[in-house]
């Protein structure tokens, strides 16, 4: 998906920025970039860290940035940040965007007779697209409104000017910005758990379509937020770091109470519950105490050495590195009967290969319990990169050998009270050779964020959605 963090400082910034940028690590794994200014100059470096974290690739360099303002990313799409020299000034600016009518603006932008610089394999950078469509405006906010209007899919914005960073929330909020102070800087970032160990406090959460300016005195509101949200729920269930909070509400939190909420309820005969790591764990600590079975780990996640596995270069070798860190707890397995919490089910391949490990470790019985209901639709919003097309889901292959047709009377199937429902989750169940299979449902969703439902995006389980 991506992630980003700015600073407006009285000294220099390149410390608190490279360290906040690296805090978003676990968003993405293409490419991170840095930039500040400084007299009019800016200072930019971009990096491929598709093999390698940020931190070994800026390390060595912190010092050649120079300013009291800058702006980064961890992107899992394009290059950046892009610089621009336009009507509106110099500007650097990141993005966390899915543009879904690239060509439709790109040709409207070809057509004002603007041109493309940042072309990565013959492709038009979506972040330099955006910055384009910022020029065309009067002004910063009309630009931005300008974006909001045109693209389809979803944009948040950091722009760095001589004087400050504008942040521009995405119109119905899917993805988040918050703004952070210390003693001598203001921070903005996509995570809040970035602020702990820089001393950042938690100043402001932007509001959905929000316009801010970061200065060293402080927030300026350019645009009031609007009144609708569409915040993406898998931010609580997979994509958050524990610790950080949207909108007020904390991940690790809202990830117990998915466990509490299925835990309680659930009449299976079990010796204790474990979590696939990482995004199980909170999961599997709630389920514990709703159930009231012990939490034990059956199986560990091994990160010494082995690099991350969120968006490798290939499916291939994202199923290789995931299957290497996981290592069952043969003395805790054997025998056993196990309730195995995890986030979601995308392809099942992965969870399948887990489970054949868990009962070759000696596990009698195994119990799949998964924090989210089943996923029907891919993300038009978001990045999200683990399924690219809707018949890669498990889901959507189910229907279609249950239907004949992918998507006949896929309703029924979103329903977790009908019969079809019923029968999709029983075949993904023999599938993954499990002994009993559970997902949770919307309304838990809803209860454990504790929004209502209205204001969370869950369109990869029931297709529902506004200002697509």
């Amino acid at each position: 998906m991506g992630g980003f963090f700015g600073v407006v400082s009285k000294e220099n910034c390149s410390t608190d920025l490279f360290y906040g940028i690296d805090y978003h690590s676990h968003l993405g794994t293409k490419r991170g970039g840095m930039v500040t200014m400084q007299d009019n100059v800016f200072y930019r470096s971009i990096h491929n860290i598709e093999n390698s974290y940020f931190r070994t690739k800026f390390g060595d360099s912190i010092g050649k940035f120079k300013g009291n303002v800058g702006i980064g990313v961890i992107s899992d799409t394009d290059a950046q940040p892009i610089v621009v020299n336009s009507h509106l000034g110099r500007f650097a600016i990141v993005t966390v965007a899915k543009i879904n009518n690239m060509d439709e603006l790109e040709k409207e932008c070809l057509d004002n007779h603007q041109q493309f610089t940042e072309l990565s394999m013959g492709r038009t950078n979506p972040t330099e697209l955006i910055a384009l469509m910022i020029s065309q405006g009067e002004d910063f906010v009309s630009g931005i409104q300008n974006v909001f209007k045109k693209v389809k899919g979803s944009c948040s914005m950091l722009i760095l000017t001589n004087d400050g960073i504008i942040a521009a929330r995405d119109f119905l909020g899917r993805t988040p910005i918050v703004i952070g102070k210390n003693s001598y800087s203001y921070a903005l970032a996509f995570d809040t758990h970035s602020f702990s160990n820089l001393d950042y406090e938690i100043e402001h959460f932007v509001g959905p379509g929000e316009i801010v300016k970061v200065t060293t005195e402080g927030c300026t509101q350019m645009l009031p937020p609007n009144g609708k949200m569409q915040i993406c729920s898998f931010l609580w269930i997979y994509y958050g770091y524990p610790t950080s909070e949207y909108e007020a509400i904390n991940v690790e939190n809202t990830r117990y109470q998915l466990g509490y909420e299925m835990g309680k309820d659930d009449d299976v005969d079990a010796d204790y519950v474990s979590a696939i790591p990482d995004s199980g764990i909170g999961m599997a600590l709630g389920y514990s105490n709703g159930k009231r079975i012990p939490y034990r780990r059956g199986i560990v996640k091994y990160t010494p050495t082995w690099s991350r596995s969120f968006m490798p270069v290939s499916q291939e070798m994202r199923e290789h590195v995931a299957k290497m860190k996981l290592i069952p707890n043969t003395t805790l397995l054997k025998g056993q009967k196990v309730v195995f919490c995890d986030d979601s089910i995308v392809r099942g391949t992965q969870l399948r290969d887990n489970v054949q490990k868990l009962y070759a470790g000696g596990a009698k019985e195994v119990h799949i319990r998964i924090s989210c209901p089943p996923l029907i639709f891919g993300c038009n919003f978001l990045n999200f990169s683990a399924s690219k097309t809707e018949m890669e889901l498990i889901t959507r292959r189910v229907v279609e050998e249950l239907e004949g047709d992918s998507h006949k009377n896929l309703h029924k199937y979103m329903d977790s009270t009908t019969k079809e429902y019923a029968n999709m989750v029983e075949v993904i169940r023999r599938h993954l050779g499990v002994d009993t299979l559970k997902f949770n449902t919307l309304e838990a969703i809803a209860k454990s964020i504790g929004l209502p439902k209205e204001r969370i995006c869950t369109h990869c389980f029931d297709g529902s959605s506004f200002g697509d």
